[in-house]
């Protein structure tokens, strides 16, 4: 490899541990609102806690479900890539902000505002918005062959699929506020989906010649 050609590698690594730092902030401030909420509690059965803060420890759940899932997606999408383009770069900084920017949308749908139409925008929104990103980032690394180190292109469908189903959820619950969060269910739709639609298209394996 030339001297070059490990620079770029090298500053490549130093911002994609950058990257996973940032995540890392953002899925620990998840807890925070709870260990707050223990630190003042001042009851005596922990059942007590738990059901008079149920809606704050199921943001957090779903939140941490839904960071590591972009964050998987992130590294399957940036696996085998050695080099960087500055819109590649641009897309990362933009997803470590809604990375960032979740814990505050999930606060606000933890808390009394989290029945709003406008908290659910902007929970479920900060989401989509996020897997967008991703699946831009993988239709600009698939671009250019000399950012990766093979000749596997980077699949964006998951990311796409993902956008899709924070659509349909934000959709559900916008129209129909009695379902709550329950729609966001629907990413476990996705992976299910393409799994199938990939093991129906597989061509079938070569038989060994005798």
């Amino acid at each position: 490899m030339s001297d070059l050609g490990a620079e770029r590698e090298r500053d490549l690594e130093r911002f994609l541990t950058f990257v996973d730092a940032i995540v890392a902030i953002a899925i620990t401030l998840l807890v925070l609102p709870l260990v707050e909420v223990a630190g003042s509690f001042h009851g005596d059965a922990v059942s007590t806690l738990l059901h008079e803060h149920t809606d704050q420890i199921w943001a957090f759940f779903l939140s941490f479900a839904v960071i590591a899932d972009l964050w998987m997606t992130q590294h399957r999408i940036l696996r085998n890539v050695v080099a960087s383009t500055p819109p590649m770069m641009r897309l990362l900084l933009l997803w470590t902000l809604t990375i960032v920017v979740l814990p505050f949308p999930t606060a606000l749908a933890a808390g009394s505002t989290g029945h709003q139409g406008l908290t659910k925008l902007l929970y479920v929104g900060t989401m989509a918005a996020s897997a967008l990103l991703l699946a831009l980032l993988g239709v600009e690394i698939g671009r250019h062959r000399d950012l990766r180190d093979s000749g596997e292109s980077p699949d964006p469908v998951h990311a796409f699929a993902m956008v899709a189903a924070f659509v349909v959820a934000l959709v559900v619950m916008l129209l129909v506020p009695f379902f709550s969060y329950w729609p966001l269910l629907l990413l476990l739709v996705p992976d299910r989906v393409l799994d199938a639609w990939r093991a129906r298209h597989a061509r079938p394996a070569q038989q060994p010649q005798v």
